[in-house]
């Protein structure tokens, strides 16, 4: 422990200065070097152990708290749902091998798989595990309303009515109404099983030594160091070859807060995969194209999938400046941004143009809007338009942005000053933002909404005027009643071609009226080693281990 007290030390110091920035990398290095000697008694093979690194320390594994994404990520190693997605987000059968809808659609009956065993503990007696019942799920349902807990997850019930275990094997939901994301819904990792045995044992010690059915259990976790994960022997899955997953014996995680020092860890084969791209290394690994650069082509794998996460602009509606209140200017933002051009000039190619709705790729393949493409003449005559309107020459706008976007937001100003539109950019805190955001207080703002559960009805979600800031999600304070309707209407519509067309209607809608300017639609980016074999990027970002595995390099 004197070696961490030394090197955190040394960490905190040296961070922030770039002249001793090898210093800081070198005792890193020795700081993953020490843990990995001693993260266990039992010597496992390094090339059956997966390596990686989150930024911020997870603070729970208790799932009715599963709401961001690096607990997530340790989360779906620990835990098993009824049901899950794939990679392509389509429901697959997890617990539950299989289930039955009624004909209205409010009764769900799913029936159990008999060998998904719990991980072994104390709680279980002389046999140390057992098998998960009907009756765990109900434990584990009860958690995440009993208001004690205080789960931000209690909202994925809103619809759930009652359940009820009929027998070990058959569990029963029933609705209040037909809702067709349920199925989606009950994948997220706040409805994850528990053992019943655990009965009122405070968060705390949930939180900390998990009992779950996943494909690894937690071996050893140093709060802001290391996390150690172990294979579960018992994991009821087995891959096309009949051998049981997961193929990796352990997983190792970090708590390294510096990006580039996670990269150069990275690349040092300390770790075995990095997500994302960050600005200050993006330009040393990736080319204006968006492709590896030669030196890293026999070095490194990328791997890249759609990303639900839509970026951009919001429009606060409420404002009462003839800039806001005029479609044709709205329109002209819209129309005067080469979101090709921004997304290789400002991300190396990663990501994709909003050139459709607010529903990013990975959901609006089956839909059918008409974004805004790149017309520069058109933006110039819908402003010409609106000084003809209001007599003003010059339409001026505030843009309110944290740090990390004052690059995109300085661009804007750029290619909107070529249509006759000045924008000021107002640089604030991100908890300021955050707050003057959700009070009403920026005319325009940049964000991001990304889904809590793949649905494309979320992302009509934060349209709806119930849902107007601060009560809510809907920044913009976008209003319609046709829109309201329609909203109410999709989430009971279960024939998915009539589902489809009504959500193309209502994200038209939303493009024609422009509370936004849509930016882009993210990617996941993962990088791996080439001896990783077996992980699949996925639109949610999941981070799925079962089937990894790390090959012996030539």
């Amino acid at each position: 422990m004197n070696w961490f007290i030394f090197i955190v030390q040394i960490y905190y110091t040296l961070k922030r200065n770039k002249k001793y920035h090898l210093i800081l990398i070198g005792s890193i290095s020795i700081l993953i070097g020490l843990l990995a000697g001693c993260s266990t008694h039992v010597k496992v093979d390094s090339q059956k152990v997966f390596r990686l690194n989150v930024h911020e320390n997870i603070n729970t594994l208790d799932p009715a708290y599963a709401r961001d994404l690096r607990s997530i990520w340790a989360m779906n190693q620990i835990f098993n749902g009824l049901v899950r997605l794939d990679h392509k987000l389509a429901i697959q059968p997890d617990i539950a091998t299989h289930w039955e809808i009624s004909e209205d659609a409010k009764t769900y009956v799913f029936y159990l798989r008999d060998d998904a065993y719990f991980h072994e503990s104390e709680i279980f007696g002389d046999q140390q595990t057992r098998t998960v019942t009907a009756s765990d799920f109900v434990y584990s349902l009860d958690r995440i309303r009993n208001k004690t807990i205080a789960s931000p997850g209690l909202w994925t019930l809103e619809s759930v009515k009652s359940y009820e275990a009929i027998d070990d094997h058959t569990l029963k939901i029933e609705l209040t109404n037909p809702f067709s994301p349920f199925l989606g819904i009950l994948s997220m990792k706040y409805l994850s099983v528990l053992p019943k045995e655990l009965g009122d044992d405070p968060q705390s010690t949930i939180g900390v030594q998990p009992i779950g059915t996943g494909p690894f259990y937690v071996k050893a976790w140093m709060q802001n160091l290391k996390m150690v994960l172990r294979k579960h022997p018992l994991y009821f899955e087995t891959d096309q070859n009949g051998d049981r997953l997961p193929h990796l014996e352990s997983v190792a995680i970090t708590f390294v807060p510096d990006k580039q020092s996670e990269f150069l860890l990275f690349i040092q084969g300390k770790l075995d995969m990095i997500n994302s791209l960050d600005a200050s290394y993006k330009d040393e690994l990736l080319d204006k194209k968006g492709q590896l650069q030669a030196k890293y082509i026999d070095k490194v794998k990328l791997l890249r999938s759609p990303y639900l996460n839509t970026e951009y602009i919001g429009i606060y509606l409420d404002a009462e400046l003839p800039e806001i209140q005029s479609l044709a200017l709205r329109k002209a933002l819209n129309y005067g941004l080469d979101r090709e051009e921004m997304i290789r000039f400002l991300k190396n190619n990663i990501g994709r143009p909003a050139n459709k709705g607010f529903i990013p790729d990975g959901l609006n393949d089956n839909l059918n809007v008409k974004g805004y493409a790149y017309d520069p003449e058109k933006a110039k005559e819908l402003v010409e338009q609106f000084r003809n309107e209001t007599g003003i020459q010059t339409p001026t706008l505030t843009l309110a942005t944290d740090a990390n976007y004052v690059d995109l937001c300085s661009y804007l100003q750029n290619i909107y000053q070529q249509i006759g539109v000045a924008i000021k950019i107002e640089v604030m805190p991100s908890a300021a933002l955050r707050e003057a955001k959700s009070n009403g207080k920026l005319e325009l703002f940049r964000a991001s909404w990304v889904a809590d559960y793949p649905n494309p009805e979320n992302y009509l979600l934060p349209y709806q005027s119930d849902n107007f800031s601060p009560n809510g999600p809907n920044y913009t304070h976008f209003n319609s009643n046709a829109f309201d309707q329609g909203y109410k209407t999709v989430a009971e519509e279960l024939d998915t071609d009539r589902r489809n067309a009504l959500i193309s209607r209502l994200d038209q809608q939303l493009v024609d009226q422009a509370p936004f300017i849509l930016l882009y639609y993210d990617e996941v980016l993962r990088f791996v080693h080439p001896n990783v074999e077996g992980m699949i990027p996925n639109p949610v970002n999941m981070l799925d281990l079962r089937r990894v595995r790390k090959i012996n390099p030539n």
